[in-house]
């Protein structure tokens, strides 16, 4: 039996199936509720933010005919139960940062962010243009999934330490929360690396059972409360240079959606992401004055740091390389990514290095 099978024949999924039979005569009637489960604390910066605005989008386009329940971390199930929930039936769709999930798939990396990858705008250009929405949905199709880019954090700061890093060796034994392939990055170079939800960060750095954390940049930094713990702030990281998160249906539920509504919770998931990037971007200037008003002091990693970041991501990469559809995702976004920064580093690159030399 395999797992899904297994799974829907649980008390899980009995009750699943159950719940959707007894919904069937609403459903006649046009009306529906999808259950939305996400990764995220409710009231998070930015990412709660992203996954209410989806939601919000689906509810008022087929106005109320699907109606979107959205259940924040701990709420229905854990931050990093949400995958198994939706595959299994349990809720209808989640919202989250696909990394959560490298232990079902490395492959899934890469449509949240993998160390030395892409920008949030060369990750659209891959996404819609180069093939990334269809090896998304590959993926998805192995674990009964149908997933969208739902959200943008933009770049992610390099984080928050309880001392300076200046050489690859002050990574030796540093307890430091950091998900995704970037983490496996910095096991690599001799940190003890935490998976934690962000809800959790605050209370395990401020209770010394983390060295330090990366979150996302300044303006959520700044709501989670981390600068009343430490100052030292590194701003430009190496493992999340635009992060995406997604909005991820389980298949047969999104199957047994109309045309419409299919395709109202696609341009839903799109706008999301859009908007999300926007609000993160508008937001984290006036907050890094902020932070460093109230003593928070940037830094930035040493050129010899951040060789050590890449040798340890290209170790990472390798080691997955034998799985052949892993190979094929990061050969098809490494390749977008060479194209599209070629342009942009010619055209809006130099550009706003001019603008900015101009203006002063």
């Amino acid at each position: 039996m395999d797992r899904r099978s297994f799974l829907k024949n649980t008390a899980i999924g009995g009750s699943a199936a159950a719940a959707t039979a007894l919904a069937a005569p609403a459903y006649a009637q046009g009306n529906r509720t999808l259950t939305l489960v996400t990764t995220w604390g409710r009231g998070l910066a930015g990412v709660h933010d992203s996954a209410q605005r989806s939601a919000d989008m689906i509810t008022a386009m087929t106005d109320g005919q699907l109606t979107v329940d959205l259940k924040a971390a701990g709420e229905l199930v854990g931050a990093f139960e949400v995958f198994d929930a939706v595959t299994s039936g349990q809720a209808d769709m989640y919202h989250g940062a696909d990394y959560y999930f490298v232990g079902q798939h490395p492959g899934y990396a890469f449509f949240t962010a993998v160390p030395f990858g892409m920008t949030a705008q060369e990750l659209v250009n891959w996404y819609y243009h180069d093939g990334g929405h269809e090896l998304h949905d590959e993926l998805g199709q192995i674990f009964g999934l149908k997933s969208f880019l739902g959200g943008n954090t933009g770049a992610q700061a390099g984080g928050w330490f309880s001392k300076e890093i200046n050489s690859p060796e002050d990574f030796q034994g540093l307890k430091f929360r950091m998900p995704g392939l970037g983490g496996q990055a910095l096991g690599k170079l001799g940190a003890s690396v935490q998976n934690l939800p962000g809800a959790e960060v605050y209370q395990a750095l401020a209770s010394g059972a983390i060295d330090g954390t990366e979150w996302i940049g300044p303006w959520a930094d700044e709501k989670a409360g981390f600068q009343e713990i430490t100052k030292i702030y590194y701003t430009a990281g190496f493992h999340e240079p635009g992060a995406g998160l997604s909005l991820a249906f389980n298949r047969e539920v999104f199957e047994s959606l109309t045309p419409s509504q299919q395709k109202i919770c696609e341009i839903a998931a799109g706008e999301g992401h859009q908007w999300n990037l926007a609000q993160f971007l508008s937001e984290n200037a006036a907050a890094l004055q902020r932070l460093q008003s109230g003593g928070v002091t940037i830094r930035e990693f040493p050129d010899a740091v951040w060789d050590a970041f890449g040798r340890a991501s290209e170790e990472v990469h390798a080691e997955n390389m034998g799985d052949e559809l892993y190979k094929k995702i990061y050969d098809s976004a490494m390749a977008s990514m060479k194209s599209s920064s070629a342009w942009i580093q010619t055209s809006t690159g130099a550009y706003v290095a001019q603008r900015d030399r101009v203006l002063g």
